[in-house]
């Protein structure tokens, strides 16, 4: 990847980004044409191969920056400071509502990434999924303590239970269509309500 990307002003950067987010969400990899998202981005084609060598690169580059961008956000909104799992997972979703606002197609790139069939990239999707999924599971379940919750749970696959969840509700939006913000926090609120109801140790709280 060329340096000079990084060198550019921060608004245009992320209109080269959220080009690639929209195109990529929207098709499968292979036909995710660059020149719509040059145009989309306001440069030349050339431009954007000068920035990146080629379609695989400026994906995989997405891929992680959006990593990245969420756990930048997860941090800070505190999302691990917190030994309440429930309080973190609602602190997660504030996150990334914010995400959503600066690349309003990220996490519909994101869920389209992860299920792509395209055998030169979906390897290294996978591994770097489960890379980052291992330290968000990890800052997670540090600081938990077990006797908030129903007694003799396996947290780690309470966790997992959650995190996939809310990754399938994503999904299951995502084929409706444009992700609506208002209507998900409503449900988020409604699934959480659903596993403190049946996870947490309520005589604890007596």
């Amino acid at each position: 990847m060329n340096e000079k990307f990084f060198r550019l002003p921060e608004e245009k950067q992320q209109r080269i980004m959220n080009a690639g987010f929209r195109v990529f969400s929207q098709n499968t990899y292979k036909k995710s044409p660059m020149s719509e998202i040059a145009d989309e981005a306001g440069i030349s084609k050339s431009l954007l191969f000068h920035y990146f060598r080629n379609k695989k690169e400026f994906y995989l580059f997405l891929w992680e920056k959006g990593a990245e961008t969420t756990m930048k956000y997860l941090m800070e909104y505190k999302c691990y400071e917190s030994t309440d799992l429930f309080e973190m997972m609602e602190r997660g979703m504030r996150a990334k509502f914010k995400i959503m606002e600066l690349y309003p197609h990220m996490a519909s790139f994101a869920v389209k990434a992860f299920y792509e069939k395209d055998e030169g990239i979906s390897g290294e999707i996978q591994r770097s999924y489960r890379r980052h999924f291992d330290v968000k599971a990890v800052n997670a379940l540090a600081g938990l303590d077990p006797e908030d919750f129903v007694p003799g749970l396996d947290l780690e696959m309470v966790y997992r239970e959650m995190y996939w969840a809310s990754e399938g509700y994503l999904w299951e939006m995502l084929q409706r269509g444009e992700l609506d913000a208002a209507q998900m926090e409503k449900d988020f609120e409604r699934l959480l309500g659903f596993w403190k109801a049946i996870y947490k140790n309520k005589e604890k709280d007596k």
